[in-house]
C-alpha cells in the first residue's frame, strides 16, 4: 500500500509539473491593462487545450494532495 501511494504521489507530481510548465502565460504586459476586464467577466473564455490543461491541473493537484494525505495516514499505522 505504501508503495502504491509512493507512485500514485510522483506520478501526479509529474503530471502536476508538466500541466503546469505547458500552460500559456497570463500577463502580457501594459498592453493588457484596457482588456483585462473582458477576461475577468468572461468575454474570453479559455476553450480547448488551455481548458484541458486547467483541469488537468485542478485534478492532479487534487490526487498529489490526497495521495500525501492517505501515506501520512497509513504511516501513522
Amino acid at each position: 500500500m505504501e508503495n502504491f501511494l509512493i507512485i500514485l504521489t510522483i506520478l501526479a507530481s509529474l503530471v502536476l509539473i508538466a500541466s503546469i510548465l505547458l500552460q500559456p502565460g497570463k500577463s502580457a504586459g501594459l498592453g493588457e491593462i484596457g482588456g483585462g476586464a473582458e477576461t475577468l467577466f468572461g468575454k474570453k473564455r479559455a476553450r480547448g487545450f488551455e481548458a484541458k490543461l486547467a483541469l488537468l491541473t485542478k485534478i492532479s493537484a487534487v490526487v498529489f494532495i490526497v495521495s500525501l494525505l492517505a501515506y501520512n495516514i497509513v504511516i501513522k499505522l
